[in-house]
């Protein structure tokens, strides 16, 4: 195929979701945080959240959401080029979760991996499935998952995240598009300077594992609190302002604004400054939590559930992740 043929626009043909059974109500764990379950709603927006089983991995949750999207798609695994997951809380070191998953799917004609970035993994992973795809193959498709289980990695004493951050999965098949649908813009950025400010300190070569890292605590996601919501606030009008900017439509042009699910009242309080109506913003972490690069596709889903996602609606994604990392892309639906 000559080059001037190549597909160079590229969108979503499927969507999955994978939520754990437990469902865990403020009520469950208010008392271990030394709260009000009235506080955490107050605070955060948050009802309920879901956890995994201690049998269930992070793969296992992203294995259930693609094989979701694939069928929503009608391809088989055989049909996918590239699988991507994107994670904070991967199976394991060294073995990228995207192998497992791929393994399980029987997606053998796909390579595999993973893609960094916290919160904003999974729309660093659309943005490198996209260039994968125009780079290597031209007619092909790329499963991009995100996927989570932060509750194996919650302090049971800190408040600043073990009311936050639960556990999900979203998958979504990315393909061929027509010129001006699909993804049309995105944007990317870190700060390396406030990597410490969340994460889980202990585990990789830093700070090996040990009787000391254990007995610390440093397995544990942390978060400095103040610190984070205080970038969120600087980033996230920023992201706003560079896809508005670099995809040409004006916020009144954008159908709806589907962030990473961090808390759902700050996300309110800064919709609203920003001028995102209500009709527009579109949050899950109500029910869901924070579920970190899972987040955005899950709420892709539940948009599309409510009908709030048809055919040429055009969607803008702003995330804020640990590094700290943060991502933006403008879509319009196919």
């Amino acid at each position: 195929m000559s080059r001037d043929l190549l597909h160079t626009a590229w969108g979503i043909h499927g969507l999955g979701v994978h939520l754990p059974d437990r469902r865990v109500s403020n009520e469950d764990i208010a008392g271990q945080y030394g709260v009000e379950p009235a506080w955490i709603e107050r605070m955060t927006g948050i009802t309920h959240r879901r956890y995994a089983e201690p049998h269930q991995s992070t793969s296992d949750l992203a294995h259930a959401a693609a094989e979701h999207a694939l069928a929503d798609a009608g391809l088989s695994p055989r049909d996918i080029d590239v699988i991507l997951v994107a994670s904070s809380t991967p199976d394991q070191l060294a073995v990228a979760t995207a192998c497992r998953v791929q393994h399980r799917l029987g997606a053998d004609r796909a390579w595999a991996t993973d893609v960094g970035g916290a919160c904003a993994g999974f729309l660093n992973a659309l943005k490198t499935a996209r260039d994968i795809l125009t780079a290597s193959h031209p007619e092909g498709r790329a499963l991009v998952i995100g996927a989570e289980t932060f509750s194996k990695f919650q302090n049971p004493q800190d408040r600043s995240t073990g009311v936050l951050f639960a556990d999900g999965a979203g998958a979504a098949v990315v393909g061929p598009a027509r010129t001006g649908q699909g993804i049309l813009c995105s944007v990317q950025g870190t700060d390396g300077a406030l990597a410490d400010i969340v994460g889980i300190r202990a585990g990789g070569s830093a700070q090996p594992a040990s009787a000391r890292t254990v007995s610390e605590g440093g397995h544990y996601l942390h978060m400095q609190g103040k610190a984070v919501a205080a970038y969120f606030h600087d980033t996230f009008p920023r992201i706003v302002h560079d896809l508005t900017r670099t995809s040409g439509l004006a916020l009144d042009q954008i159908d709806l604004v589907i962030p990473h699910q961090a808390n759902p009242r700050m996300l309110r309080t800064l919709g609203s400054q920003l001028g995102i109506t209500a009709e527009q913003l579109v949050i899950t972490a109500d029910t869901f939590g924070n579920t970190g690069a899972a987040s955005i596709p899950m709420a892709l889903h539940a948009a599309r559930s409510q009908g709030r996602l048809t055919s040429h609606t055009t969607v803008l994604h702003a995330a804020v992740g640990a590094g700290m990392s943060w991502a933006g892309a403008v879509q319009r639906w196919l």
